[in-house]
């Protein structure tokens, strides 16, 4: 099984906020090689136009960069996100398909990157290799294992790097699969470690944002959990969650959004395809807003799906 959407926004919006943050932990060697002054873009029409093309029929939480080396050329970084509990034959294939996609359309040269975020310590997918009576090719990408990175848990405590605590909460959102009264534990203890690590405001919302949403908890626990923060921050005279109820409370704009996006769309349009709410549901508030225009101005519905489709 591949990306599911519970975990495909989370990690397109961890790798957008704290990309050269991410390269720096995952893969020392290509931010060694960036220039980080000249600014990165973010390529999602594009990598969308590939997606599209190759057909695979399923969803990933695939970003494409444009980043310049420090030499003074343009490279192109496809990063993809797998997040899956057990091996999957066409993996390799498809990092090929999407490589060789992308170099072909823009012909640019690329450099493609796999975050492997599974719970099987001995996949570890890096060639594809295709041989016919002497003719073939084979191609080979990097990877960052994140299980990895429980030999170096202590190394991820002390590290002042924003993306740790994402691969934290990730590996604890594995670990604690079942046993959630630990994951309770674990969400408190990242939350804290949020607030006492020198981090911005705006760095703690993002962060929790991720942690919040991968380690789901029962309402139960939630509510014990909530509890702990409004204790902590009476102990210690800060008030995080503000912004944590004002994110609870963005959610449930978004939720109200997209059922009018919906009705909207069901008006104008027809029926819709059964996983536009889930592609909704990927997007941010202000990128609902925006499709409602869109939904009120566009002529067809494919010309709407197209506009959902850049953003994805």
């Amino acid at each position: 099984m591949g990306a599911s959407a519970e975990y495909d926004s989370p990690w397109k919006q961890a790798l957008e906020h704290y990309l050269q943050p991410f390269l720096q932990l995952c893969f020392p060697s290509i931010y060694a090689a960036i220039n980080w002054q000249c600014p990165h873009e973010f390529l999602d029409k594009e990598l969308q136009q590939i997606v599209r093309d190759a057909n695979s029929g399923k969803r990933f939480a695939d970003k494409l960069v444009k980043v310049w080396l420090l030499e003074g050329n343009e490279l192109w970084i496809l990063i993809h996100i797998e997040v899956q509990g057990q091996r999957e034959p066409g993996f390799t294939e498809r990092m090929y398909v999407y490589h060789y996609r992308i170099g072909d359309r823009y012909c640019r040269p690329v450099v493609s990157l796999a975050v492997l975020c599974d719970s099987n310590p001995n996949w570890r997918p890096h060639r594809f290799i295709r041989h016919t009576l002497g003719s073939g090719v084979q191609f080979e990408f990097l990877i960052v294992k994140l299980l990895d990175f429980r030999t170096h848990w202590s190394t991820l405590e002390t590290s002042t790097n924003p993306f740790a605590i994402v691969i934290m909460a990730h590996l604890k959102t594995l670990e604690t699969k079942r046993t959630l009264e630990q994951r309770q534990v674990w969400k408190f203890t990242l939350f804290r470690r949020l607030c006492e690590q020198g981090y911005g405001k705006q760095d703690i919302l993002e962060l929790f944002n991720f942690i919040d949403w991968v380690m789901k908890l029962p309402e139960e626990l939630e509510q014990a959990f909530r509890a702990e923060v409004i204790a902590y921050e009476e102990e210690r005279q800060v008030k995080y969650i503000t912004s944590i109820e004002r994110l609870a409370k963005r959610e449930g704009r978004q939720e109200q959004t997209i059922r009018l996006l919906m009705k909207t769309v069901q008006l104008r349009f027809g029926n819709a395809p059964a996983d536009l709410p889930a592609r909704l549901a990927a997007l941010t508030v202000e990128q609902l807003e925006t499709l409602m225009e869109v939904a009120l101005t566009v002529n067809t519905l494919d010309n709407f799906i197209a506009q959902v489709l850049t953003w994805q």
